[in-house]
């Protein structure tokens, strides 16, 4: 069975809030190896484990219908509650168990969820799904992250990196599929005609308040908070704090480069 997370609605608002969209080396990587393997235009497209909606809404602008699928009712919640394109719609279902018809499905892809699956049950269902021809494009964000501004750039990442180290403690057993670079995702999709890239590079433009609130998203996060709430809340307020310090400003909002380093699974049928 997948693994539930991001299962309240609480963490569901803050997912929501502070994820972020797919960078554009990412989206560039996934159109250009759909446009060579013929798969777009693609009628059907399928995101698994969707959330609350970022990678499902940036495919809405490149497909003709676009479902997005998890298992989280809190997350569909949102992400029907997001302002979207008319050719989307969202499902709750488990990744294991996609209510689609054999063979009808042109892409089908997952955007920093896969590692929650069962992962032999879920490459059994994208390949019955999977039109002949089909594709798949698996992604994650790895914990290869930096926070850039002016010339503190090295002392402000390593101050994030001091926060997320503490909180990869608390995370999941599952997270090594992140830190192992999707090998076993790659290894485990049933495709003889795939890839996998590690190399993609992304900067997304952010706040000192939303990288404090990405880090609030994180599911190590969520768990290090039902152990100690104060503690956890207490960590959030001094990063911030030791952020602002660093950079020689006061507001939250001030605009850093948050870099992050994405791998990417791809395979066609």
């Amino acid at each position: 069975m997948a693994t539930q997370m991001f299962e309240g609605r609480g963490h569901a608002a803050v997912y929501q809030k502070y994820r972020f969209a797919p960078g554009k080396e990412l989206q560039e990587t996934i159109l250009t190896y759909l446009q060579e393997k013929g798969a777009n235009p693609a009628e059907l497209v399928v995101d698994v484990g969707c959330g609350s909606g970022q990678g499902t809404r940036f495919l809405a602008e490149h497909f003709k219908k676009v479902v997005g699928t998890d298992i989280s009712e809190a997350q569909i919640q949102e992400a029907k509650e997001a302002p979207s394109m008319p050719n989307v719609s969202y499902l709750v279902c488990p990744a294991e168990e996609l209510p689609f018809e054999d063979a009808s499905v042109d892409v089908l892809t997952s955007f920093t969820a896969a590692h929650w699956f069962d992962i032999e049950k879920f490459m059994k269902e994208a390949n019955r799904v999977l039109k002949p021809g089909g594709c798949v494009a698996i992604s994650t964000y790895t914990v290869d992250m930096s926070v850039r501004y002016g010339n503190c750039s090295e002392q402000l990442t390593k101050v994030f990196r001091e926060c997320w180290d503490l909180l990869l403690k608390y995370s999941h057993s599952r997270i090594k599929f992140v830190l192992e670079d999707y090998k076993e995702i790659f290894e485990a999709l049933l495709f003889p005609d795939k890839k996998r890239i590690t190399n993609i590079y992304d900067n997304i433009p952010m706040t000192v308040a939303s990288v404090v609130g990405y880090l609030e998203s994180a599911s190590p996060y969520q768990a290090f908070k039902k152990n100690d709430p104060e503690a956890a809340k207490s960590l959030l307020q001094k990063t911030e704090k030791k952020m602002l310090e660093t950079m020689g400003v006061s507001s939250p909002e001030t605009p850093v480069e948050f870099w992050v380093r994405h791998v990417c699974v791809l395979g066609c049928k």
